[in-house]
């Protein structure tokens, strides 16, 4: 990078997820990927901890220590917290000598109301940003996953994050039907918690919870599935106890949030045009976001929709992807984003 460069600062795209915040940096790629989780200290209100360190304290602070998640279900619940991690982040990702301010581009969900909207535009301008633009999560999961978003053809993309599932039908670079489902891989999590109390009155924490879904969780049956052995506190005793489960159970305790995804997903075949309705019958669903990685995700909903189903080669960063590429082609690319000028 020459000195312009560093001095002038670069623009910078950000999936703000319920879950994980990827940074993009134009030339550069992604930088930053870590955990949405802030660290706050309750008597000075200041964050201690941002990200991966932050994630870590999760379940284990003190008292006067509490970490909190700063979005819920793809939409800015903490606005301060919200504020001192985009701060954080954008300050990571940018040099240490930069002059100029960058432009942002930050995904959002696509059934976001007005308010949200000037929540996520309020927070990139405290972060640092001279303009900031936003851009609908399905559309940027459609870029990243390399679908040709501007030919006369439908492609559909099926985004599982943390908070939300977005489901978008993309065509001449708009964004034809859509639907935004409040379900996601947090709703997975909490489905096996609720589970594990109500049959074997068992707490589990929010990470075992995760670590148990990525590693047996499953939305249709294969062959050889493991169990598991899961460790929480005996609601009735106070004490620790493991208890074995089978992938089986996990899997019909998952049942509910996964319904709710396939639900979303017939909704919106049904809203769809017939002509890209036949577009997508040839192409395909795609499926992006971390609740893509759900153990046979993609034959449920194939069976479900008898519609081909893929994942995209990298879910994880998809939606990252696609909003970088809009920052590398801006001009090109800039009928996507939606813009306001600021007040």
């Amino acid at each position: 990078m020459g000195l312009e460069g560093a001095l002038m600062g670069r623009d910078l795209a950000v999936d703000l997820g319920t879950a994980n915040t990827l940074v993009y940096v134009r030339g550069r790629g992604v930088v930053v990927d870590e955990p949405s989780v802030v660290a706050v200290d309750q008597h000075s209100g200041n964050a201690i901890a941002i990200g991966e360190r932050a994630k870590d304290m999760l379940g284990r602070t003190p008292e006067d220590v509490v970490a909190v998640r700063p979005l819920s279900q793809g939409v800015i619940a903490d606005f301060e917290a919200a504020e001192d991690m985009l701060r954080h982040f954008v300050a990571r990702a940018q040099p240490r000598r930069a002059l100029a301010k960058p432009r942002l581009v930050v995904c959002v969900p696509s059934g976001i109301t007005g308010v949200e909207r000037r929540a996520v535009e309020d927070a990139g301008y405290a972060a640092g940003a001279r303009r900031v633009f936003l851009i609908e999560e399905p559309m940027a999961a459609a870029i990243g996953a390399g679908l040709p978003v501007y030919e006369a053809a439908g492609s559909m993309v099926v985004d599982v994050g943390g908070g939300t599932t977005e489901v978008a039908v993309v065509s001449l670079g708009g964004v034809v039907v859509s639907m935004s489902a409040r379900v996601g891989g947090d709703a997975m999590d909490d489905a096996l918690v609720q589970h594990m109390k109500k049959h074997y009155s068992l707490l589990l924490g929010e990470r075992t919870a995760e670590r148990v879904k990525v590693t047996i969780g499953s939305a249709y049956p294969a062959a050889d599935e493991p169990d598991a052995e899961i460790r929480g506190r005996d609601l009735v005793s106070g004490l620790p106890r493991t208890v074995v489960v089978s992938a089986e159970e996990i899997r019909e305790a998952l049942d509910e949030p996964v319904t709710a995804i396939v639900d979303a997903v017939r909704s919106t075949l049904d809203r769809t045009p017939p002509e890209l309705a036949g577009d997508v019958m040839d192409r395909g669903i795609v499926l992006t976001g971390g609740g893509a990685m759900l153990r046979g995700l993609d034959q449920r909903l194939h069976h479900e929709t008898r519609m081909p189903v893929r994942t995209a080669p990298d879910p994880l960063r998809c939606v990252a992807l696609g909003a970088g590429r809009c920052v590398e082609e801006f001009a090109d690319l800039q009928p996507l984003l939606m813009n306001r000028p600021r007040r």
